[in-house]
């Protein structure tokens, strides 16, 4: 059972991160979202790739790190969803709506995560 949930977590931090890649082609060409587009689309990548590394981790502490950095990670991608310019588009700035609260959902449960791994000390 523990090891279904970690899995389910490792394909949703993998549609977040699809989901941004197709979301960043539709906002309109502005020099500040050309490079909030591209930290967005990093940051959201490492979200899911260091939950990866978590679960392949070398001990605790190594878990640890990556659990910590795909926290820090999915709260930047919060931040560069919430700075672009959706330039008043409902439809866009619906769908931003929707990718913040995956980001700031994913940040709680990796916090959640890195609170009961430290509990285990």
């Amino acid at each position: 059972m523990e090891q279904e949930k970690k899995y389910d977590l490792e394909e949703r931090t993998f549609k977040f991160a699809q989901r941004i890649r197709k979301f960043v082609p539709k906002l309109k060409y502005t020099t500040a979202n050309k490079e909030d587009r591209k930290q967005l689309v990093r940051s959201s990548g490492s979200v899911a790739a260091n939950y990866i590394e978590a679960n392949e981790n070398l001990g605790s502490n190594d878990l640890k790190m990556h659990i910590k950095i795909s926290r820090k990670e999915a709260k930047e991608s919060d931040l560069w969803l919430r700075l672009l310019d959706v330039e008043d588009d409902k439809l866009i700035e619906t769908e931003r709506g929707e990718l913040v609260n995956e980001a700031k959902e994913l940040t709680k449960i990796f916090g959640a995560i890195y609170r009961k791994l430290e509990l285990k000390k």
